[in-house]
């Protein structure tokens, strides 16, 4: 962020810290009036630290699993590039109970925004059961259809299976940090995340290598931190609704079906939640074209991904404040200031991920010998970082507009997008580049690199033309 600087720089720095402190607080709920770099400050804040810690836990999960065999971090990246569907699922509903919710904070009606959480819970545990029923069943099917020797599946497949039958707590945990994060309580959002990753940072090497009479799980106890961890997080977002501290307050009135408000969430999270699995179902095809480069290439490419999601989860904390802002200007009948507060949070993402992109660049193998300094893995982790960070700037603006129009409640225009960019563009590029024309992984990155931008491209247009101000939820 930019703050205006004056000859005081002690008084300066003191008002950065106050800003700080408060946006951690929380206590601010009102960001449809005053300052917009101010709210953006408030609300980013949080966000960023949330997404910083969700971050770090894919980094630290990574450096552990990378401690087991190469072998153990293709098993996890094969089973992360089906888990993100789940993720897409998870963040589709998010997205709709977010938009519902911000609207109606936007329109003074917190108890009609808390009718519409309890119903986005109720999809949210339907939908989890039938996947943990589905995972459990056909884990090795799941391996063995995006290239996992019998080997791999014989030693991993345990872990895709508590990956997949403990999901309900991925649902929940960014369902509910939708909800308060809709409420303007992104504050509450990020405790939440603090909470559930901590322990899990802190279980994963107990159970992975053991400890005292604690047996060493292997790769099954990286699944079994993150269950623990993320079921923790949902129990305290809960508790925080029932308390009645947060502007969400659920009470037994709200148990009942509303099946109004269930009809609008579901219209809105289809799209929402196709718009994501569109991006997720791209990973996976990618994901089965590098298999065909060996284990090495998989583990490279799987680390240079969680340092990757480091910065990009931590943008999209930035894009999180945007789409709540869009969506309470909405709801209090000022676009004009939604419009603004967009191109705003933009630009800051711009600088933020322009500079990662050039920290990237220069530093990559430093970084990825921190995992495994395997020569193979660390030949294919450089080239797919120094590749993919290669659109970061575009993927600033990309990411922040996106999740603005999803915040407007325009969930399809964005699936829309998703579908040209990432169906039609980036996989059949992928494995043109890689396969036809032999570039192997650089080709499958360089795909990811152009149809991101492009996507970026097509959100931009279509955000400048201003349909989006005109919808209604």
């Amino acid at each position: 962020m930019v703050f205006k600087l004056n000859f005081h720089p002690n008084l300066n720095m003191q008002k950065i810290v106050n800003i700080f402190i408060e946006a951690l607080d929380g206590k601010e709920k009102n960001f449809i009036s005053g300052s917009i770099n101010r709210a953006i400050v408030l609300l980013s804040i949080p966000m960023i630290l949330e997404m910083a810690m969700e971050s770090l836990f894919a980094v630290v999960d990574a450096f552990f699993v990378a401690k087991i065999s190469v072998q153990a971090v293709a098993a996890v990246g094969l089973t992360e590039s089906v888990i993100t569907v789940i993720y897409s699922l998870a963040i589709g509903l998010s997205t709709a109970a977010s938009a519902m919710v911000a609207r109606r904070v936007g329109e003074g009606k917190p108890g009609k925004a808390a009718v519409a959480a309890m119903q986005a819970i109720y999809i949210a545990t339907a939908i989890s059961v039938v996947i943990g029923i589905l995972g459990l069943l056909y884990a090795e099917n799941v391996l063995r259809w995006l290239g996992g020797d019998d080997d791999m599946i014989r030693n991993c497949v345990g872990y895709t299976r508590i990956a997949f039958g403990s999901n309900i707590a991925i649902m929940l945990l960014f369902l509910l940090n939708g909800v308060f994060r809709g409420a303007g309580d992104a504050a509450i959002a990020m405790r939440s995340l603090w909470l559930a990753n901590g322990i899990n940072i802190v279980l994963d090497p107990i159970l992975i290598f053991g400890f005292g009479p604690i047996p060493a799980f292997g790769i099954e106890g990286a699944a079994i931190a993150t269950a623990i961890g993320r079921g923790a997080g949902v129990v305290y977002q809960l508790n925080i609704l029932w308390k009645g501290t947060s502007i969400i307050h659920l009470t037994r009135a709200h148990l009942h079906f509303h099946w109004k408000t269930t009809v609008k969430l579901l219209k809105i999270a289809y799209t929402g939640a196709l718009q994501f699995l569109i991006a997720s179902a791209s990973w996976i095809f990618l994901m089965r074209i590098i298999s065909r480069f060996g284990d090495d290439a998989v583990a490279g490419y799987t680390i240079s991904i969680r340092l990757l999601v480091f910065t990009i989860l931590p943008s999209w904390g930035i894009a999180n404040a945007a789409a709540t802002l869009v969506g309470q200007n909405l709801g209090a009948k000022q676009p004009e200031r939604a419009e603004i507060s967009v191109w705003r949070a933009a630009f800051y993402n711009m600088l933020f991920l322009a500079t990662v992109s050039v920290i990237y660049f220069f530093s990559a193998e430093y970084l990825i010998r921190i995992f495994d300094d395997t020569p193979a893995v660390v030949e294919a982790g450089v080239l797919s970082l120094r590749i993919i960070c290669a659109g970061y700037i575009f993927f600033a603006y990309g990411m922040v507009i996106s999740q603005s129009l999803n915040g407007a409640g325009d969930t399809r225009t964005p699936t829309i997008i998703n579908l040209i960019c990432f169906w039609a563009m980036e996989i059949p590029l992928g494995y043109f580049l890689a396969i036809t024309m032999g570039w192997e992984l650089a080709g499958v990155c360089w795909a990811i690199a152009i149809s991101e931008t492009m996507a970026a491209i097509f959100c931009i247009w279509v955000f400048r033309r201003g349909k989006w101000k005109l919808i209604e939820i």
